[in-house]
């Protein structure tokens, strides 16, 4: 009886081994269905569907309604007309990007390397800024770079000049919003990756007679390549779709091709330039993000 049991018992055993394994087959799959069906109804329908909207007839309107026409010439015609808000956006993200990489990576090495305790208490000073809505941000630094505030007024103390002798309504004054508000995008990318740095390898460094600057560009800058690459697109995706900064900070001169998005959707009503003009804008994003990051060499951040 008890062989039986024994043989009973291995076959019990055997059995629930099987069941176990198609249950652990489909276990990654059945984690991966939530995010799966988020990315398919919030991202893949709205992009057919804004692809759709962008071949519809330039002729049609909200009340008459818009007739698919495959028109494909709303690309060409769309594109070449505000090619200007074009370059524009791809400038003001690409220098937000070089700025807030400057201001971000010595903050970032401080704050992983060089704060001890106060760790902690910096990295919420840091995102801190997220705690307001983003467009009472910006009005605030509306406020801080009007004609009559401290700024203005201590830069002329200093006899420095401005453009038109303002700061507020001008390209500075739309970058500087742009940095501000995406600065902790670069960031917290940033401290991550610097924060799993091993600082016995700058002391190894330092003992083999590198100096400081050798360090860093030997030891520090590679092994944080994948928080700088992770940081920079964190902050040059948003910031070349933005439109409030320059909406709030600048003038028609400084219009992106956010803003032109904005005023054919919710103003002039014209949906099919609309739609063409963030379907352009998003497909040269994913091209400028595939060539960066193959370039960098650091796939693996993505």
């Amino acid at each position: 009886m008890s062989a039986l049991g024994h043989v009973a018992a291995g076959g019990g055993s055997a059995a629930q081994v099987k069941l176990e394994k198609p249950r652990k087959k489909w276990l990654p799959y059945l984690l991966l269905l939530p995010g799966g069906l988020w990315l398919i109804i919030f991202f893949a329908v709205p992009s057919v569907q804004l692809f759709a909207t962008s071949l519809y007839d330039p002729n049609g309107s909200l009340e008459e309604g818009y007739a698919m026409t495959w028109q494909f010439g709303n690309y060409p015609d769309a594109v070449s007309a505000y090619l200007p808000q074009f370059g524009r956006s791809i400038g003001y993200a690409a220098l937000t990007t070089l700025f807030s990489l400057l201001l971000g990576y010595p903050l970032a090495y401080a704050i992983a390397l060089k704060s001890g305790r106060w760790k902690n208490i910096l990295l919420i000073c840091v995102i801190a800024p997220f705690f307001t809505t983003f467009l009472i941000r910006t009005l605030a630094w509306k406020v801080i770079l009007s004609d009559n505030g401290t700024v203005v007024s201590v830069l002329n103390a200093l006899h420095v000049p401005l453009p038109d002798g303002r700061l507020l309504a001008t390209t500075p004054a739309v970058i500087a919003g742009l940095v501000y508000n995406f600065l902790p995008f670069m960031v917290l990318p940033l401290y991550a990756s610097l924060e799993k740095l091993d600082p016995r390898l700058i002391e190894a460094a330092g003992d083999l007679y590198a100096r400081p600057v050798a360090r860093f560009t030997r030891v520090v800058l590679p092994l944080s390549m994948p928080g700088v690459v992770a940081g920079t697109l964190l902050t040059f995706i948003p910031a070349a779709g933005d439109y409030i900064n320059a909406e709030l900070l600048g003038t028609s001169r400084q219009y992106m091709i956010g803003n032109v998005i904005q005023s054919k959707f919710l103003k002039v009503g014209d949906y099919p330039a609309a739609a063409a003009l963030s379907f352009t804008l998003m497909a040269a994003i994913l091209v400028l993000v595939f060539v960066y990051v193959r370039r960098a060499g650091t796939d693996e951040v993505l």
